[in-house]
């Protein structure tokens, strides 16, 4: 079990009873993405914690996959899903390196609050462009922490050691666009509903792989 692994199994049961931190931006987060849905749509999410997006999302397409590294996180999920009769919904605990899925899989990936927490971002965005049918959406929200506080590179090895916090990669909002743009994505849509705030991003594959 990774220290990250650890760290999100030690605080999920806290995780599940925090109130969104800022509720309008979620809900228009939300809100943009159910626009890219439609009723027959297979979608991935990564990283999807206790399972709440996932569970709102679900009445607006056919199926949802969503995994997590944190087995206590997975357990929550799984247990909302039973109590709001949400049968649209796989949840597994899974890492996204172990993630096995055929090319074309999937119409929606979500990776919400994720792509900061990874070891490497490139390697993720590859394998999200590769399990997208031709035009497929790629929706993520990051934490750009370069843009505001690059400093936090020095210390996040320390922290994460310590067990305050997770593996935290810390990049700007430039950089996180050159990372899609080069893994074969077209920003469709970005928004940052404020100054330090997550970046919110949907991004296209290409029709085809020609």
């Amino acid at each position: 079990m990774t220290t990250s692994t650890k760290f999100w199994d030690k605080i999920a049961e806290k995780y599940s009873k925090q109130p969104i931190a800022d509720e309008a931006s979620y809900q228009k987060k939300l809100k943009v993405t159910q626009d890219y849905f439609k009723p027959n749509m297979e979608v991935l999410e990564l990283g999807c914690g206790t399972g709440g997006t996932a569970i709102i999302h679900a009445p607006y397409v056919k199926h949802i996959r969503a995994i997590d590294i944190s087995a206590n996180m997975i357990a929550i999920a799984k247990s909302k899903a039973e109590e709001q009769d949400i049968d649209n919904v796989t949840f597994e605990q899974l890492t996204i390196e172990e993630l096995e899925a055929e090319a074309n899989t999937y119409d929606v990936v979500l990776g919400l609050s994720i792509l900061h927490l990874l070891e490497n971002k490139e390697e993720a965005i590859a394998k999200v462009y590769q399990m997208l049918k031709p035009g497929g959406i790629f929706v993520t929200s990051t934490a750009c922490i370069g843009d505001s506080m690059s400093w936090f590179k020095l210390i996040a090895p320390i922290g994460k050691a310590l067990g305050f916090f997770p593996l935290v990669r810390v990049f700007t909002t430039q950089h996180l666009i050159e990372s899609l743009t080069d893994g074969g994505f077209a920003i469709d849509y970005q928004w940052q509903p404020g100054k330090n705030k997550a970046v919110f991003i949907v991004a296209k594959k290409t029709e085809s792989d020609e």
